[in-house]
Formats: structure tokens, C-alpha cells, sequence
């Protein structure tokens, strides 16, 4: 048969229909908001934008430009060339390898790209050249608009010693530092020292996290001062550092702001993002519990007031730090579209991409200040490829081998660049989608988001969704008694998951227990005619063993239709459902209560695998006889952990501090892996000598790698 080529039109149609569950999920904004997101097809802005990025930005950059009717060119490195970005856009340009330097940081190379399309402007998103003035500068010099600020305005901003200075002469309140480039470690000590301690060791050109440390003694000074020098040069090409004194316990709040080219500027409230990990956000949300309408007033005046200092124009952000009396201080002004910004489009129902487009273009601001509401709450958890238990969160790598959005929900967004199949690999971000609830109050939204966590499918990676779970359910979180010292303070042995009470233990095993049941009645149909005459009347009781954490609970197992009645301890726990096993999702009602469930996995031994309150549980459930016989079964010996060192995660050995035959001291530095451009020293656990060497700098090594074995 002869092949046949689809039509280039009908290809475009199926493209369509393939990705129409891309469609962005904007929140429904309250009836009572002076306006919504409109978009003017008589506005004429851009014919064509190149987004200069990947990932969930560059989806999201590309949804409203398709709302907009304008056609889009997106850039990728060879390793993402099937990425879904790259699928969404009208055009797709490869502009180098897998390595962000020669890639998503190769200015010649998407210079180059858009002249090859013709491209009118160009979005950075966030990350890699958002905030780079030369490539605005090489823009303009090409006669391309760059959607986002001026080079002044980057210049001024984007250098956090500058910026200090600039913010000082507006009269914005500043954290009391060092106002100027630090040279070396010793002066670093020295400003420290003089400033006292704590203080903030970080990048004047960074950013997101990277290149900060908190150093509270000299030894800490010095080996931030290394640590941050190196992830600055890697991360902005930039290893300037500068010293300000560190705030301790205090919450981080940052205000969205809007300027156009004429000279209006707008704040459009703020953002409470004092839930982090290593400096790093992980849950925001819009409007913040703690301001009342007058701080929120100065905060949002201060910021306009910095904003038009530098001739600001675009949608931008200025990040305070509070403290517990309200007063706040700059921390620096980030020029991009920030990652967090989909809970204040929800809370204003203003898009904030077609505001950035329309600026670029010359327009003016279509509000006025008094027209900025705050209608509702939104949340939104940063759902990321991360390990939880390992310091809050160290970098996973795999392919999506199962991936559902839990769009299905009402008042969820997801923002998310990936789809299943998509591999989640060490060159990028590990951020998997930016998770978003929206309701009338605070705790209508963190209800949606229990539920969407709940019925968010991720397979394939580790992830941190026991985490976020565990935040938002977290008294301290619900009651706002929170700070950027929240993890550390309600985890100070390290996250371990959910702690089941009494009642959720029970339940756990209930569910465990039917659902084996349920597998085993399964595998006992038959398809097709009978082949034996007779056949035994199916069981309706069960005697188990289930092992929990080292427990082990004797349970009676009654069933009646889709209803098990499971006897534990002389306490009854019902459980009822569809008990659909090949779903990803086992939605049950517990003793009345509605609970969604997921089977990470089962086998024949009875050992399964299940999420529930967002923690994956393993339970081994057995039938009598097997529990007794198990008893004789030799059990594997742990490994001796202090006497070898394996990689916590997927990267790149960076350093080898030791060599075989040296003696190291316990907590000595013996190597350092970097992952996502973030980089952690690996120290010995005890006082030994160096036996064998596994790793070398350059290497790239695996989660759970052997670097260095100790005798």
C-alpha cells in the first residue's frame, strides 16, 4: 500500500484537537469584578512572538498569544525537541544541545532564530535571559521588541547593589548591608563581622534561589562565600556577591506591579511566598493573612514608587521582607513575568502576559489604580521532581510514565509544560507544573487544593506532592503563623511524610485490605464458557495479616456487594467504592468519609504501595497461613551506611576533595555534586580513612551512586 502524507491543513486540525486539554484553565473571577480578562481583536499588537524559554512559561506565553491571534516560535535544545511547548507552537527552532549555556543561553543562536522566522518580539518568560540587558540590547539593536522592561530598567534592577541604591533615593525602606561588590572570602568574614551576624551571602545578579546563603559564624561565611560565587557564575554568568544583614523569622511578601511606557504604574497586591525551602519558594498565595489595607497601601506605593524611579515598563515585582511588626524592607526587584503570577491573575482576573504583549506594543494600562480588586483567594503549590525526604526536596530525574492533571476540578488551574512520556532530566528545572486553587475565602481554595493533590497522578519521578500536602494542612499554615522559617521549624528532623493518627491508621489498613481482597476476587474470573461444571460459591469473609511500619494487625474481612466491613483491634471500619483497579485514582467512603486514594503499586506477595493524605504508605497484606510461614523467612541485612557515600541525587560531581589513604573527620566536605544548577557538598558521616574514590569532577553520577567508600 502506498504511504499517504496527511495534508499540511488536516495536520493542523488534528494538532488542534490533540492539544486542546492544553487551553489554559483561568479562574472564574467573581461577578462582582469591574472587569475581566478581555482580548480585543481590534488591538493589533504582534503578528509573530518568539518565546525565548521552555517548559510551563513558554506554554503559558503561548496560550494567551492563541487567544490573541498571535503565531508563536518556540526555541528548544535538542533533548527537548518533543517537548510540549515545541508541539504547541505555530514554529519550533533548535538552537543547541541539551546544556543551558549552549542553548536556552546562546544569544547568537536564538538571534539567528529570529531572524529565520521573522519574529516581531520577543518573551523571555522567566530564568535564562529574562533579565539579561545584553540580549535586550542586541534586540533592539535588531528592531525587535523585547516583552519586558528597557536595559536601563534591567541594568538598575537586575544588579541587587545597584538596585539598593536606587531604592534608598526613592525613599523605599532597605535592609541595613554592605553596599558595594565583595572581593574575596576573607573580606567577606571581615563584612560580616562588621554588619554581624547572621547575614545573607548572595548574588547581585541572581535570582529563584541560586547563589544565596545564610552564614551565621566565619567558618559559614567562607564556605557560602565559595558555594554562592559558584552557583552565580554558573547560573548568571555573573560571581559578584554582595553582604546584607539577615533577618531572621521573617515572612517574604511581594508586590506585583504593571507600568506601561507613558509614564502609569499600578500595584496589583501582593503575594505571600514565605513558604521555602532553600530560599526557594514552594507554596504562594494571594492576598496574604498577615497585611491589613494600610500596609498593603505603603508596600504597594513603595513598590510604584521604585518602579518609576527607573522608568519601569511592564509587569514586574518588588519582594519585601517583613517582619513581625509590619515593617518591611526591599530584598530586590525581579523584571520578568514571576513564577507565582497565575494566583494574582486569579485574584484580579487580569491575564498578565497579554498586559506585558500590550505594553510592548505602546499601549497604556487599561486600569486605574482604584480598579485593582482582590476578589477571593488563590493558592498555588510549585509541584516539582523532588525527593521530600532528602532536605526538603533534592532533584528526581525520569520519564512520566503515568501523568494526569486534576483539571477536572472546579476552580483548579494547572500550569505545566510536560505530558505523560516526558522525560524530567538533570540540564533543567525539576518543576513538573505550578498547581493552582482559586475560591471565594481562604478555605474553600485550600479545600480544592487537599482535593486536587489528592487526585493529581505523577508516575515515573519523585515528587514532592506528600509535602505540599502536609503544608496546607498544617495548623500552624491554616491559622497564617508562618515565616520562611516554617520548614525547619515544624521539621527540624527533616520532612517524614504524614504521621497517621489512630483513625487513619485504621482506615489505611481497611482500604489496604479490601482492596487486596478485591484483586484477589479478580483474578478468580473468569472470561468465556465455564470449563468446570461446578463451581464453589465465592467467599464473603477473609482472615488477614497486614504489616504496617514494622506493625502487624490481624484483621476480619466481610464483604457485601462493593461495601467491606473490615474488623480491627474490635473496632469496624467500612469502606465502599467502585474498586475500579485500573484506575489510577481509588476514590472510597471510609466510615462516611470521602477519601481518594492511589495504588502506586501491587504484587503477588501481598506488598502494596498506597497514597493517601498525599503519603505513600507500604503495607504487606497476607492471608493467615502465608503470616505464619513468612516467620521462617530470612530477612536482608541494611547496608553499613557510615562506611560508604552514594549520591542523594542525579547530577554532576563538580569537586573531589579526598583521595584514597587521606583521613577525613566526620562532617568533612568530600565531594560536590550540582543538580538544576543548585550545588551541595557531601560530607563524611564519621572519622575515617579514604578507602576507595568512585567519582571524579566532571562526572556525571545517578541517584544513589557509590562516590566514596571509608574503612
Amino acid at each position: 500500500m502506498a504511504a499517504y502524507r496527511v495534508p499540511p491543513a488536516f495536520q493542523r486540525v488534528l494538532r488542534a484537537v490533540k492539544y486542546a486539554s492544553l487551553r489554559p484553565q483561568f479562574c472564574v473571577v467573581s461577578c462582582h469584578a469591574q472587569y475581566s480578562t478581555v482580548y480585543d481583536p481590534n488591538e493589533k499588537t504582534f503578528d509573530k512572538i518568539l518565546i525565548a524559554n521552555r517548559g510551563e512559561i513558554a506554554c503559558r506565553v503561548i496560550k494567551t498569544c492563541k487567544k490573541m491571534g498571535i503565531k508563536t516560535v518556540a526555541v528548544h535544545s535538542d533533548v527537548d525537541s518533543s517537548s510540549v511547548h515545541v508541539k504547541m507552537a505555530d514554529e519550533a527552532v533548535c538552537v543547541g544541545p541539551a546544556p543551558t549555556s549552549q542553548s536556552y543561553l546562546n544569544m547568537d543562536a536564538i538571534m539567528e532564530a529570529i531572524r529565520q522566522t521573522r519574529a516581531q518580539a520577543v518573551h523571555p518568560g522567566y530564568g535564562f535571559l529574562s533579565e539579561n540587558k545584553e540580549f535586550a540590547r542586541r534586540l533592539a539593536a535588531e528592531g525587535v521588541a523585547f516583552i519586558g522592561p528597557d536595559t536601563d530598567a534591567i541594568q538598575a534592577m537586575g544588579d541587587k547593589i545597584e538596585s539598593k541604591l536606587i531604592a534608598k533615593a526613592a525613599k523605599v525602606n532597605t535592609i541595613p548591608g554592605f553596599d558595594g561588590v565583595v572581593k574575596d572570602a576573607e573580606e567577606a568574614v571581615k563584612i560580616a563581622q562588621q554588619i554581624g551576624y547572621p547575614v545573607m551571602i548572595k548574588a547581585s545578579a541572581g535570582g529563584g534561589g541560586k547563589g544565596m546563603r545564610i552564614a551565621w559564624n566565619e567558618e559559614e561565611t567562607r564556605e557560602g562565600f565559595r558555594f554562592s560565587s559558584q552557583e552565580a557564575a554558573s547560573s548568571f554568568g555573573d560571581d559578584r556577591l554582595l553582604i546584607e544583614k539577615y533577618i531572621d523569622n521573617p515572612r517574604h511578601i511581594e508586590i506585583q506591579v504593571l507600568a506601561d511606557k507613558h509614564g502609569n504604574a499600578l500595584w496589583l497586591n501582593e503575594r505571600e511566598c514565605s513558604i521555602q525551602r532553600r530560599n526557594q519558594k514552594v507554596v504562594e498565595e494571594a492576598p496574604s493573612t498577615f497585611l491589613d489595607p494600610v500596609t498593603r497601601r505603603a508596600m504597594g506605593e513603595q513598590a510604584v514608587s521604585l518602579a518609576k524611579a527607573v522608568k519601569y515598563s511592564s509587569a514586574g515585582t518588588v519582594e519585601f521582607l517583613v517582619d513581625s511588626k509590619k515593617n518591611f524592607y526591599f530584598l530586590e526587584m525581579n523584571t520578568r513575568l514571576q513564577v507565582e503570577h497565575p494566583i494574582t491573575e486569579c485574584i484580579t482576573g487580569l491575564d498578565l502576559v497579554q498586559q506585558m504583549i500590550r505594553v510592548a506594543k505602546g499601549y497604556k494600562l487599561q486600569h486605574k489604580q482604584e480598579d485593582i480588586p482582590i476578589n477571593g483567594w488563590a493558592i498555588e503549590s510549585r509541584v516539582y521532581a523532588e525527593d521530600p525526604y532528602k532536605s526538603f526536596g533534592l532533584p528526581s530525574i525520569g520519564r512520566l510514565s503515568q501523568y494526569e492533571e486534576p483539571v477536572n476540578l472546579a476552580g483548579v488551574r494547572v500550569d505545566s509544560g510536560i505530558q505523560e512520556g516526558s522525560d524530567i532530566s538533570i540540564y533543567y528545572d525539576p518543576m513538573i507544573s505550578k498547581l493552582v486553587t482559586y475560591g471565594s475565602t481562604r478555605a474553600e481554595a485550600l479545600r480544592k487544593m487537599e482535593d486536587a493533590l489528592d487526585n493529581y497522578v505523577i508516575r515515573g519521578v519523585t515528587h514532592n506532592i506528600p509535602l505540599l500536602r502536609e503544608i496546607i494542612v498544617h495548623p500552624r499554615f491554616i491559622s497564617g503563623d508562618i515565616s520562611t522559617n516554617f520548614l525547619p521549624e515544624v521539621y527540624p528532623e527533616g520532612f517524614k511524610g504524614h504521621l497517621l493518627s489512630t483513625g487513619e491508621q485504621r482506615e489505611l489498613l481497611a482500604a489496604a485490605a479490601a482492596l487486596y481482597v478485591a484483586t484477589q476476587l479478580r483474578s478468580q474470573r473468569f472470561l468465556g464458557p465455564q470449563r468446570v461444571a461446578s463451581v464453589p460459591q465465592e467467599r464473603s469473609s477473609w482472615e488477614l495479616c497486614v504489616e504496617l511500619d514494622k506493625g502487624v494487625h490481624m484483621l476480619g474481612v466481610s464483604r457485601s456487594g462493593s461495601s467491606y466491613t473490615v474488623e480491627i483491634d474490635g473496632e469496624k471500619v467500612v469502606a465502599s467504592g467502585e474498586w475500579n483497579l485500573a484506575s489510577a485514582l481509588l476514590p472510597l467512603t471510609i466510615n462516611g468519609s470521602h477519601r481518594v486514594l492511589q495504588c502506586l503499586s501491587r504484587n503477588s506477595a501481598g506488598e502494596i504501595t498506597l497514597q493517601y493524605l498525599g503519603t505513600s504508605f507500604k503495607v504487606r497484606v497476607l492471608s493467615k497461613l502465608a503470616a505464619s510461614l513468612s516467620k521462617h523467612m530470612p530477612e536482608k541485612i541494611p547496608e553499613d551506611t557510615s562506611s560508604i557515600l552514594r549520591s542523594p541525587m542525579p547530577g554532576t560531581v563538580v569537586a573531589v576533595s579526598v583521595k584514597p589513604g587521606d583521613t577525613v573527620a566526620e562532617g568533612q566536605e568530600i565531594c560536590v555534586i550540582e543538580a538544576m544548577k543548585m550545588q551541595n557538598s557531601m560530607t563524611a558521616a564519621k572519622t575515617a580513612k579514604v578507602k576507595t574514590v568512585h567519582c571524579k569532577a566532571g562526572e556525571t553520577v545517578g541517584e544513589g551512586d557509590l562516590l566514596v567508600e571509608l574503612e
